[in-house]
């Protein structure tokens, strides 16, 4: 078992404001990973927070609307499934800015190379997407992810070192609840990651 908040922490040279998932898990047992965009102001609303937190409400909505039970974070991570956020600072305006997410950059690529065992990564929304892309750039000097709007994006299969990249929608905040159409869009992406992951 490892913990990850102690694990991203020796690497993060006294930066202050940096969140990190404060949850152990068996590294071997996730195949997929899910990234949202940006940590929420308060760690308790995170995916590993409080019970109840506002990440993982609208989460455990999807996952159910996807026709996969859940109740907490710890029944997703039991299903294979690693939630995280592409960015580990609080956002201080209403759009994430490119230095946010170049900032974080190191430690979201340090913590998806933990998991030895990962199908597929699913990018919640375009932070996500612009942040798994920079990953790649530095590494093979091109986009994993096309830069061509989410829905187009949706019947492409598109693998990335022999993982399999589902370009989805943002899963948190109120506006996943509000846009109905991002809502149903992110839970058929959802069903398609658990399905791939149990085919696997």
């Amino acid at each position: 078992m490892m913990n990850i908040q102690k694990e991203l922490q020796q690497f993060s040279v006294g930066e202050a404001d940096l969140h990190f998932n404060n949850v152990d898990i068996a590294l071997e047992t996730i195949r997929a990973i899910m990234i949202n965009e940006v940590v929420p102001l308060c760690p308790e609303e995170d995916f590993y927070g409080k019970p109840d937190s506002a990440y993982m409400s609208t989460t455990i909505q999807l996952f159910r609307k996807a026709g996969i039970e859940v109740n907490s974070a710890l029944d997703i991570l039991d299903r294979g499934i690693y939630i995280t956020n592409a960015v580990k600072k609080p956002k201080t305006e209403y759009a994430v800015s490119k230095e946010s997410i170049e900032e974080s950059l190191p430690y979201l690529e340090r913590e998806i190379a933990l998991f030895p065992n990962v199908k597929v990564i699913i990018l919640m929304g375009d932070v996500a997407k612009k942040a798994f892309n920079m990953i790649c750039k530095k590494a093979t000097k091109k986009n994993a992810v096309p830069s061509v709007s989410t829905y187009k994006l949706r019947n492409i299969e598109i693998i990335y070192n022999g993982i399999r990249i589902l370009p989805s929608y943002i899963m948190t905040g109120q506006n996943i609840l509000i846009e109905k159409s991002k809502f149903e869009m992110a839970s058929e992406d959802i069903a398609m990651m658990y399905r791939l992951i149990k085919e696997s």
